[in-house]
């Protein structure tokens, strides 16, 4: 005798796995773009030293000629204006025990495709306007340490701050640091910064590990401060509309505007390594 077995419609979701954002530790907020597509910023030129002149003899002044310092701009345009729609059917929602709930559909948008890309945006514009870029290779158990001193020198050189600094590194690279003999992880790290993706401390800088889906292709490492980024986010709109026209249900729209800047004289802040 045939026997028809009960099936079961949980009140429950299949969550994809995603991280929150990883980029606010990299970056800075230090530019408004409020009431502005665009904004400018100075830099500001410097003088020379000189020998002072205690006779006067060599020139009209004992400090040497004045100089008439330069005073030159950059502008930064924000260049992404994203958006999303989609339509939540009242009877759709009702009739799958609320899992289309709007609020919730929101929430899981913006985890699962608003951030990632954000996040994506600005580790490539680092990437791509990082101040030093040594030419690929293969990062190896036996030569990841050196390579990571190499970066540690060059923003020493910079005089980049020694503190705040963030060592971004994806799953691969991460392993193979675990596997270096010189390299000792400390990991006694904060829950807060946990949330952020860091897992360890090396050497004074933070090991920010970020998945491989939020990098470049061929990522190695970068190692930077977060001085040099700016990544503004002017417009983070999202409405739901409960019944509009046309619509029996809800309509969900979000729209993001937001960018990546690095300033001429912060590049030398983010060193980049990539591989090959």
């Amino acid at each position: 005798m045939a026997i028809n077995l009960v099936e079961k419609y949980l009140n429950a979701v299949d969550e994809l796995f995603k991280n929150e954002s990883k980029r606010s530790l990299v970056t800075n907020q230090d530019y408004s773009f409020d009431g502005s597509h665009t904004v400018l910023i100075y830099k500001v030129g410097t003088a020379q030293m000189n020998d002072y002149d205690r006779s006067g003899a060599k020139s009209g002044s004992r400090y040497g000629n004045p100089e008439t310092l330069t005073a030159t701009t950059e502008a930064f345009t924000l260049p992404k204006d994203r958006s999303f729609s989609f339509v939540i059917d009242r009877l759709d929602m009702d009739e799958t025990g609320a899992t289309l709930e709007a609020a919730k559909c929101l929430a899981r948008q913006q985890r699962e495709v608003v951030i990632p890309e954000i996040d994506a945006y600005t580790y490539s514009v680092m990437c791509d306007k990082a101040g030093t870029k040594p030419a690929a290779e293969a990062l190896t158990a036996d030569n990841i340490y050196d390579e990571i001193c190499k970066a540690s020198a060059a923003l020493d050189d910079a005089e980049v701050p020694e503190t705040n600094r963030v060592l971004v590194v994806s799953p691969d690279t991460y392993r193979i640091m675990k596997k270096c003999k010189e390299i000792v992880l400390e990991s006694d790290i904060g829950q807060n910064l946990r949330l952020q993706g860091v897992v360890s401390n090396l050497d004074g800088a933070a090991v920010q590990k970020v998945p491989a889906n939020r990098l470049p292709s061929k990522f190695g490492f970068m190692l930077c401060h977060p001085l040099a980024c700016t990544a503004p986010v002017k417009l983070e709109s999202a409405v739901m509309h409960e019944n509009p026209p046309g619509v029996s249900g809800w309509l969900v729209e979000g729209r993001y505007n937001y960018g990546a800047f690095v300033p001429d004289n912060k590049v030398k802040g983010i060193y980049y390594q990539a591989t090959v």
